[in-house]
């Protein structure tokens, strides 16, 4: 995959709600601006959205993507407004999401916004004229966090097309995975493991979605020798209905240095984080695990989406 020489069709690009809206030239765009951002000097970005105030807005905890949103922000002379924790807000006291944004709006000339809801980002998207980041929408989609995924692989990789990528852990409910399946969707040539116990497999209806990309399903991590990535999650304790599931299938998967021995010279072991106990620590120092490079990507995706809603376009 190479960057374009010239911006893409960017029609109705005017929200990130799903990565599914977004077509390849787009992605591959954001990938471009997402590394002009990283080779730019801090001080040079410090006025690109000057006067501009963006709200943050967490339903739902997070760590890794409120602050380098919020980072994101400043470090592009805007200011940020909102909260982390939604007992906090107004939505305690029983006001709805649409009058949360259809206020917040008047305040704010872009919205960043998680919530434990699916769909939420899309229903704020329908009250507001305002660009709506999608940071997250209960286990339905994180496009962002896809992004810098995607931007982490091209950067180790310099490619994303053909490689041999393997998906671990929670694949029902995790949203990072859903969107990162629908974006490798659309490259050529990739392989897909999705490996997950039998209760937290792939949801059919987004199976059915991934027609441009080969994936086989397994319950069990056998093919490390072909894989030039292994994406593993944690088996997310706060989604589940029945606690007594989840303890069934807490420590399905602990990953450690061991499994080195059976790679790649050039495999990559990537995280969204933030894990439990799924990747042991002595894996931290090899060159193989990039999950806090991944995480440190996070800034300059965030910075060249901020700067794509509230500068290049204005």
């Amino acid at each position: 995959m190479g960057y374009l020489n010239t911006t893409p069709n960017i029609t109705n690009f005017n929200n990130l709600i799903n990565i599914s809206d977004l077509s390849r030239s787009q992605i591959e765009f954001i990938l471009e601006e997402s590394k002009k951002m990283k080779e730019l000097p801090k001080k040079e970005k410090l006025q690109k959205l000057n006067g501009n105030v963006v709200a943050s807005l967490f339903f739902e905890p997070s760590t890794r993507t409120r602050l380098s949103f919020e980072t994101a922000i400043q470090n592009l002379g805007a200011k940020v407004i909102g909260f982390s924790d939604a007992s906090t807000s107004s939505s305690k006291k029983g006001e709805s999401l649409s009058d949360t944004i259809s206020t917040v709006e008047k305040y704010a000339d872009c919205i960043v916004m998680r919530h434990f809801i699916e769909g939420a980002a899309k229903r704020a998207s329908e009250v507001t004229t305002k660009p709506i980041i999608n940071a997250g929408d209960g286990s339905n989609q994180h496009p962002t966090q896809t992004l810098l995924d995607l931007f982490t692989i091209q950067e180790q990789f310099e490619k994303i097309d053909g490689l041999n990528i393997a998906i671990l852990g929670d694949l029902k409910y995790g949203r990072t995975v859903h969107s990162l399946a629908e974006a490798l969707n659309k490259f050529d040539n990739v392989k897909l493991y999705l490996i997950s116990p039998p209760q937290l497999e792939f949801p059919q209806e987004l199976l059915k979605k991934l027609t441009n990309i080969e994936f086989v399903q397994k319950n069990k991590l056998d093919c490390l020798g072909e894989l030039d990535v292994l994406y593993v999650t944690r088996i997310q304790k706060e989604r589940f209905p029945d606690e007594e599931e989840y303890e069934k299938v807490k420590n399905a998967f602990i990953i450690g240095e061991e499994i080195l021995e059976e790679t790649k010279d050039t495999f990559r072991v990537m995280h969204p984080l933030p894990r439990v106990n799924e990747i042991s620590t002595n894996l931290d120092k090899h060159k193989e695990a990039i999950y806090f490079k991944q995480a440190e990507n996070g800034l300059y995706v965030r910075e060249a989406l901020l700067n794509y809603f509230l500068g290049e376009k204005q």
